[in-house]
């Protein structure tokens, strides 16, 4: 087990599932980990579990829902004002919305709000914490999901075409294709000590896809049997944050801990830098340009 002592971790959907598995075994390393959530009583029951299991008290709590810029830029400040570095970011939320098309409080489409345009805006504004750290670590939760991805980028917020099972693949494609273009940006800016590589987790047995509703909640349910535990779901991330194996590989995409190819003739380069630019517009930061 690597030893985390005195790294600063922060998690992002961390209340439940992989997120919480993956605070949990950080923690236990000895990192210090920063828990971002939505629900403050969630949070609160969270960090006393984390706190319990890994035996330390260096558990904290940010609270945030990432479909809200305003609230991402609040989070984003206190974190800059509390910590003098980041040494791993772990963009682990993710949703499947309802059948209806949904608004965040920004106007955006919710899914590339909460999947896509509040972790793009949160590593932006936590790269020079990043910066600060020996030897960071961005670990982006994307999904063999992407593979059902048909996007769009003049139809980016699904205005015209809308379903919460599309709007998934083509987030969890996004946020491959901005692990892609942050590692070549970093490497473009001469940033040697930040990485960044997306994972897979597989099919995880979670409450993922109940609010969906209809069809794919009881999709989700008929296939709980054959899906693998949070556990199992974690590991990949885990691998990520805290293996010497992979401490200067950047720009991959893993699945059960090997990098695969990412296999969609959307992914190219000027596709990356176009939706690198609509994020930038969208959340309104400049990013490593």
């Amino acid at each position: 087990m690597p030893n985390l002592q005195n790294q600063i971790v922060l998690v992002t959907g961390a209340t439940s599932g992989i997120g919480k598995v993956t605070a949990t075994e950080l923690a236990r390393m000895g990192a210090h980990v920063v828990v971002l959530a939505r629900d403050a009583d969630k949070a609160e029951a969270t960090q006393r579990e984390i706190k319990a299991a890994a035996g330390h008290d260096k558990i904290d709590v940010l609270l945030a829902d990432l479909s809200d810029l305003a609230q991402v830029r609040r989070a984003a400040a206190e974190f800059n004002a509390r910590y003098p570095r980041l040494d791993v970011l772990v963009n682990n939320a993710g949703l499947v919305f309802g059948s209806q098309r949904q608004l965040s409080a920004d106007g955006n489409e919710l899914g590339l709000a909460t999947n896509h345009l509040g972790p793009f805006l949160l590593t932006a504004l936590l790269l020079d914490k990043l910066r600060a750290s020996p030897a960071a670590r961005v670990v982006n939760l994307a999904s063999m999901a992407y593979q059902m991805a048909k996007p769009n980028l003049v139809d980016i917020q699904s205005e015209r075409h809308y379903s919460a099972m599309r709007v998934y693949g083509n987030t969890k494609l996004y946020n491959i294709m901005f692990t892609q273009e942050l590692a070549r940006r970093l490497r473009a800016h001469g940033i040697a000590n930040v990485s960044t590589n997306a994972v897979h987790p597989g099919v995880v047995a979670t409450n993922f896809g109940a609010s969906a509703g209809g069809w794919l909640s009881t999709l989700a349910q008929l296939g709980r049997p054959f899906m693998i535990s949070v556990e199992k779901g974690a590991e990949t991330s885990i691998f990520l944050a805290a293996s010497p194996e992979v401490a200067t590989t950047s720009g991959g995409f893993f699945d059960k801990k090997k990098a695969v190819a990412v296999k969609s003739s959307f992914n190219t380069p000027d596709h990356a830098r176009q939706l690198w630019k609509l994020s930038e517009q969208l959340t309104d930061t400049s990013f490593l340009a």
